[in-house]
């Protein structure tokens, strides 16, 4: 049995032997690595050589420098474009605060004219009075509003171009009835200061117990001494 055995291994039958060399597995990834990088180049140059040939480099660039040209001066365009949108809306701005304070000044400047206006009624309605000297009431009116409540209008005038200026105040009387019986009524507050040069138009408000009955109003202009300057009774 052993004989056979050798005789096995010694003869053409015999199993093959392969002789390999032992490298660390650390060098075959080194060797690996090194031929890889080595076929990666090889081919990156032949890209680059073949873009270079075909002139495909050459135009991708000169492609990008204009594309990067257009975009600057879209986005200069852009600027420009919102700079003037930026002004027009100042201006419009500008404009619209300025028609605002104008329809603020008509309004006003209406307002004035209507109070002239008024004035210039009140006026009209003064009677024709003849030459005198000293304080005069014109155009004393009176209404009554409501129970309670009458409201009154007067002109005060002193005559002349150039009158000095009058300091005094003006008393107020309502006569009536109160009840069947006759009333007279001077508001609590009592006279009112009255300061002009030459004309001073007064009007105002007089609180009185609703159950009276006003027939007559009373105005009387006194002077800082209490001395009566002018006199004027209207009927309601």
């Amino acid at each position: 049995m052993r004989w056979k055995l050798m005789r096995r291994r010694l003869s053409i039958s015999a199993p093959r032997m392969i002789v390999r060399s032992h490298l660390p597995w650390p060098l075959r990834w080194a060797a690996l690595a090194v031929v890889l990088g080595f076929s990666g180049a090889i081919a990156m140059w032949a890209f680059e050589f073949g873009k270079d040939i075909a002139g495909l480099d050459r135009n991708a660039s000169a492609e990008l420098a204009r594309l990067r040209t257009e975009v600057t001066q879209l986005h200069a365009e852009r600027d420009r474009t919102q700079s003037i949108n930026n002004t027009a809306d100042s201006l419009i701005k500008a404009e619209r605060a300025a028609q605002e304070r104008l329809t603020q000044q008509i309004k006003q400047l209406e307002a004035e004219n209507f109070a002239l206006k008024s004035d210039l009624g009140f006026f009209e309605r003064l009677l024709p009075a003849g030459a005198h000297s000293g304080i005069a009431i014109r155009a004393l009116q009176a209404e009554a509003k409501e129970p309670g409540k009458l409201r009154f209008q007067l002109l005060v005038m002193q005559p002349g171009k150039s009158p000095p200026e009058f300091r005094g105040r003006y008393e107020i009387t309502l006569g009536g009835t109160l009840g069947g019986k006759p009333w007279l009524f001077t508001p609590p507050e009592g006279p009112r200061p009255l300061q002009m040069k030459q004309y001073l138009r007064v009007e105002g408000m007089i609180d009185h117990p609703p159950d009276a009955v006003v027939t007559t109003v009373q105005i009387k202009v006194l002077d800082t001494s209490g001395g009566v300057k002018a006199t004027q009774v209207a009927k309601v």
